[in-house]
């Protein structure tokens, strides 16, 4: 489905672009190459006064915060380096944007993002970010529960396994919204402002 339509009041929402997670490997893009995509967006975003929310994904260090409930795969242990969960240089520091921390896979479980949203008249989020499969995916999988229009800019996010990131663009996404590139929501954005 090609991209066809930017809300006047459209947010971008950066999913988990921190230093512990932009670091591992991904694929098909790097986290730099995820990260420079990103920082074009927010600047096109930030230059036509649209919101733009840095999701970061952190818990306490005794892991009281952690999502219970077992599962196959365990939950994750140890502590994190200091400073993992710090939002990457290149797109913190700007005063207008809206910061969320998260504790699960998506953004709007337990946070504020819907109310930070919805208080800005926002009716639909453009999504960028790692993992596609987890972070990108559970919080697209909540804005279109909770109404809104979803963007899923898919140059703009990996994934550690490059299986999970192609079934999640090729399968689930055209059920969630519209995808496109980074080129594309930037002709966009030019076009309908």
């Amino acid at each position: 489905m090609a991209l066809t339509a930017l809300d006047p009041r459209t947010a971008l929402v950066v999913i988990d672009l921190q230093a512990g997670i932009v670091a591992a490997p991904t694929q098909p893009y790097s986290g730099a190459e995820v990260v420079a995509r990103t920082v074009e967006l927010a600047d096109a975003f930030r230059a036509q006064d649209l919101p733009v929310v840095l999701v970061r994904v952190s818990f306490a260090a005794d892991g009281a915060d952690l999502v219970p409930g077992r599962t196959e795969a365990g939950r994750p242990g140890g502590t994190r380096p200091e400073g993992w969960d710090v939002i990457v240089p290149e797109l913190a520091g700007h005063s207008g944007d809206i910061t969320v921390t998260k504790h699960n896979w998506g953004a709007f479980h337990g946070t504020d993002l819907d109310v930070q949203l919805r208080r800005r008249g926002v009716t639909q989020i453009v999504l960028t970010g790692i993992a596609t499969s987890i972070g990108v995916e559970s919080t697209a999988r909540a804005a279109h529960e909770h109404g809104y229009h979803v963007t899923l800019v898919t140059d703009a996010m990996s994934d550690m396994d490059p299986e999970a990131h192609r079934g999640s663009v090729a399968r689930i996404f055209p059920r969630l919204g519209e995808t496109g590139t980074t080129a594309e929501v930037l002709d966009l954005l030019a076009k309908t402002r």
